[in-house]
This record gives structure tokens, sequence and C-alpha cells, in this order.
């Protein structure tokens, strides 16, 4: 099976930026492992959500949040945002975002 481009948004590498370089390489490897190959099947760490205004699907890794679009044609995975849950609080770039 061919495996998905992988495309990051400016707006999501900004949010990339605002972690540490160690969280940057979590969160890619992260997107590289489980994104490119089947990123429209839900599993414990990846759902469609419903009516959300950042996303159609999320990515959770450990206390990481990655929002992404999918298009089959082409074979394209569009990360759109990148944040963390605090408790019940989802953050991107430090500042609270509802969903």
């Amino acid at each position: 099976m061919a495996e998905y481009q992988i495309e990051v948004t400016d707006d999501a590498k900004a949010d990339l930026y605002h972690y540490t370089a160690f969280e940057q390489k979590i969160i890619t490897e992260e997107i590289r492992n489980q994104l490119s190959q089947q990123p429209l099947i839900e599993t414990r760490n990846r759902k469609k959500l419903r009516d959300n205004p950042i996303a159609s699907w999320e990515l959770r890794s450990n206390k990481y949040r990655i929002f992404y679009e999918v298009n089959e044609i082409p074979r394209k995975v569009t990360i759109v945002a990148i944040g963390h849950k605090e408790h019940n609080l989802l953050l991107i770039k430090g500042k609270e975002v509802k969903i």
C-alpha cells in the first residue's frame, strides 16, 4: 500500500515550534508512525471528530493532540494544528482552545 504524503501547514509548524526540541521529536515521530499508512482508520489514539472547527481527525500521543485532514486523491495528510491537553483544557501555543 502506498504511503500518504504528510504536509504540515505554516500554522501547525508554528504550533510545533512552541515545544522543546525533545517534544518536537516525539510529535514528529508519532505523526510519521501513525499517519503515513492508514490515517483514516480509527484506533485508540486516532479518531474522527464531529463538527470540529479545527480538523476532521485527531491523533493523540500522551498529552499531545495532532489535528489533521486527509485527502484520498492524492494520498495526503495535512497537519493543521498541534496542541496538548492539561487536565480538560486543550492548549495550542499556550492558549486555551475550545473544540
